[in-house]
C-alpha cells in the first residue's frame, strides 16, 4: 500500500520521553534572570532554590507536613537516596514492570543486599498483582512504567494503616498524575519529564513517616555523602529549604522555575492533567481504529496516558528484525523533521514510545498521526 506523504507537520517534532518537549512559550530569554556566576549558597541562590521547592509544592498540591529536597542525579539520584537512607528496617516488596523498576529491584537485592526482599515482577504491558502486596513491608515501586506503557491505576491498594514505607519512583508521573500523597512516603521525580525542564536534578518528597524513619533507623551500610539526609541522626532541615548537598545548576533551576510558573498559569495540577488527558485521547482514538498498531499495555486501566508505548505489526519474526523495522520508520520521520526520539528503550520490547505529557501540544499529536501511517506504509515497501 502506498500513501502520499502528508503536508502538515507538527510544529515541534520532540515526542521523546525525557528530556521532553519544552513548555509552550519557552525561549532562551526565559533564562535571562538566572543567577549565573553566583554561589548557590548566597542569599539569592538559596532564595531561587526555595522558590523551586515552594512552587513544586503548590503545583503538585503536596501537603504542608511533607518535606521536599533538591538532589543530584535526576530521579535516579533521588530514588537511590531514598533506598539507601530508608531501607533495612523491614522486609521489602519490590515491584518491577519496566526497565527502571528492574534497576531498583536489582539495587535492593544486589547492592544493598537486603536479606528479605520479595520481588513482584510483571512482564512488559502488565503490572504486578497489587492485592498481593504486604503492607507490613516497605514497598518500592514505580508509578508509571516509562518503558512499558503501563501505570499504577490508583493508590487504593496501599493501606492507610501500613507499617512499612512506600517508596515511589514518580519520575514520569509527577505533573502528569494526581498522586495520592497520603499513600506515599518517599517520592522521587525529575524536572525533565512532566515539566520538560532541564535534566540532572531530582526531587525527593518525604512524608512524616519517612522523616521519622530517618531519625530512628540507622542503616547497616555507610551512606555516601551525596545521599546523606541526616546529621547525627537528625534530619538536615536546611536541605528542605534549598540548601543542597551538592552544587546545583542555577541555569537549570531558572528553567525549572519557568516551567513551574507556566504550570501555574494554566491552572496548576488540574490544567496539567487536562492537557495530558486531551493528548492521550488523540492517540487512543487513533490506535482503536488502526489495525497495525496496539498499546503495549494489556488493559485500559493500566495504560499510561503519558509515556504511550505502542507495538507495531510487521512481517519480521525476529526481535532484531522488528527493531530494524522500527528504526526504519523512525528514520523516515526524523529525515522529515516530524518526530524525534520515538523508538522505545533498547531494553524494552520492540516498540514506539510517544510522550503525551502536558508540555506537548494536542495539535502536534494530531499532525503526527498521518505521518506515522505514511512511515509505516513506506517502511513495508522497503522489505
Amino acid at each position: 500500500m502506498t500513501l502520499p506523504q502528508p503536508h502538515l507537520k507538527p510544529v515541534c517534532p520532540n515526542f521523546g520521553s525525557g528530556p521532553t518537549r519544552k513548555h509552550p512559550g519557552w525561549n532562551l530569554k526565559s533564562l535571562d534572570k538566572a543567577l549565573l556566576g553566583r554561589s548557590h549558597r548566597s542569599i539569592q541562590g538559596k532564595e531561587k532554590l526555595k522558590q523551586v521547592i515552594d512552587l513544586t509544592r503548590s503545583v503538585l498540591q503536596i501537603p504542608a507536613d511533607h518535606k521536599i529536597a533538591i538532589l543530584a542525579g535526576s530521579a535516579t539520584g533521588a530514588i537511590e537516596c531514598a533506598l539507601w537512607s530508608l531501607l533495612g528496617q523491614r522486609p521489602v516488596d519490590a515491584l518491577s514492570f519496566d526497565v527502571f523498576g528492574k534497576h531498583w529491584l536489582a539495587d535492593v537485592m544486589e547492592q544493598l543486599r537486603l536479606p528479605d526482599v520479595r520481588p513482584l515482577v510483571a512482564e512488559y504491558g502488565e503490572i504486578p498483582d497489587l492485592a498481593t502486596v504486604d503492607s507490613t513491608n516497605d514497598i518500592v515501586f514505580s508509578w508509571n512504567g516509562t518503558t512499558s506503557g503501563t501505570c499504577i491505576p490508583n493508590g487504593d491498594w496501599i493501606s492507610d494503616t501500613r507499617h512499612g514505607l512506600t517508596i515511589c519512583d514518580a519520575t514520569s508521573a509527577a505533573f502528569c498524575f494526581d498522586l495520592p500523597w497520603d499513600k506515599l512516603d518517599a517520592v522521587a521525580f525529575s524536572w525533565q519529564k512532566g515539566l520538560g525542564s532541564e535534566a540532572a536534578h531530582g526531587m525527593l518528597v518525604l512524608s512524616p513517616r519517612a522523616l521519622e524513619r530517618l531519625e530512628t533507623h540507622q542503616p547497616s551500610w555507610p551512606i555516601p555523602r551525596i545521599f546523606r539526609l541526616t546529621k547525627n541522626n537528625v534530619v538536615s532541615d536546611g536541605l528542605f529549604r534549598g540548601e543542597t548537598i551538592n552544587t546545583p545548576s542555577m541555569l537549570c533551576a531558572e528553567d525549572c522555575l519557568g516551567a513551574l510558573c507556566w504550570a501555574e498559569s494554566i491552572g496548576g495540577l488540574s490544567g496539567l492533567l487536562q492537557r495530558c488527558s486531551e493528548n492521550f485521547s488523540v492517540v487512543r482514538d487513533w490506535v482503536q481504529t488502526t489495525p497495525w498498531i496496539s498499546f503495549m499495555a494489556e488493559s485500559p486501566e493500566i495504560t499510561s496516558p503519558t509515556s504511550v508505548c505502542l507495538t507495531v505489526n510487521n512481517p519480521h519474526e525476529t526481535i532484531q528484525g522488528q527493531r530494524e523495522f522500527l528504526r526504519t520508520m523512525a528514520s523516515k520521520l526524523q529525515e522529515n523533521q516530524v518526530a524525534l526520539d520515538i523508538v522505545n528503550h533498547i531494553f524494552a520490547p520492540p516498540s514506539l514510545r510517544i510522550w503525551c505529557g502536558p508540555t506537548v501540544e494536542k495539535q502536534d499529536l494530531i499532525s503526527l498521526l498521518p505521518w506515522l501511517e505514511w512511515s509505516y506504509a513506506a517502511s513495508l515497501k522497503t522489505l
